[in-house]
Parts: structure tokens; C-alpha cells; sequence
């Protein structure tokens, strides 16, 4: 599993820098790069941190991903992921980003 960043899209927020455990994140003329993406871990934390819909992570084949790529926006406390096939379908689920962490 990998991730992709945007520079188009990045805001240069940085957030996703703060969240990575494998500080594989970092910032390039005020915008977060990944130097490595293979050495993505894929906790998914920067992609779920990501507002703008920046980063897009790659499911494994493993998990039935097979080339689909995931990213997340944000609508008011509605948090969008967006999951895009290869054939170009789109799938989105919405999770209540109010009560996303709640255990």
C-alpha cells in the first residue's frame, strides 16, 4: 500500500507531517511530499487527516483493492471517503466526524 499527495491540492496545512508515525511525511515549498511511497506503512492516518482531500491512498490488493484508490473531504462535521475504482465508479461513505473516534 502507498499513498499519493497532491501538490494541487495540498493547502500546505501540514497536518499530515504531524499525524505520520513513520515521519515519511515531509514539506516541499509549503506543501507536504513523500520522498518514498513504498515505504508507506498504511495506517491511513495523513489520509484521514487530510481536509482537503490531498492524499489519496492505494488499497491492496489484499483488501480487495486491485488498483482503488481512497482519499477523504470534509463537509461541515461530515467526513467523505471517497473510494474510486479502476473502471472510474465512485463510492462514497460518510462517517460523522463528531463521533469518528468514539470508543
Amino acid at each position: 500500500m502507498s499513498i499519493r499527495i497532491s501538490k494541487e491540492t495540498c493547502v500546505g496545512c501540514l497536518a499530515c507531517i504531524r499525524v505520520c508515525p513513520g515521519s515519511l511525511i515531509k514539506e516541499k515549498d509549503g506543501k507536504a511530499f513523500i520522498k518514498y511511497p513504498r515505504d508507506c506503512w498504511g495506517c491511513a492516518s495523513c489520509v484521514k487527516e487530510c481536509r482537503f482531500g490531498a492524499i489519496d491512498f492505494y488499497l491492496g490488493a489484499d483488501m480487495g483493492g486491485n488498483g482503488t484508490v481512497m482519499n477523504v473531504s470534509v463537509e461541515g462535521d461530515r467526513l467523505l471517503w471517497n473510494i474510486t475504482r479502476p473502471d472510474g465508479t465512485v463510492r462514497m461513505i460518510e462517517v460523522d466526524g463528531k463521533n469518528s473516534n468514539k470508543y
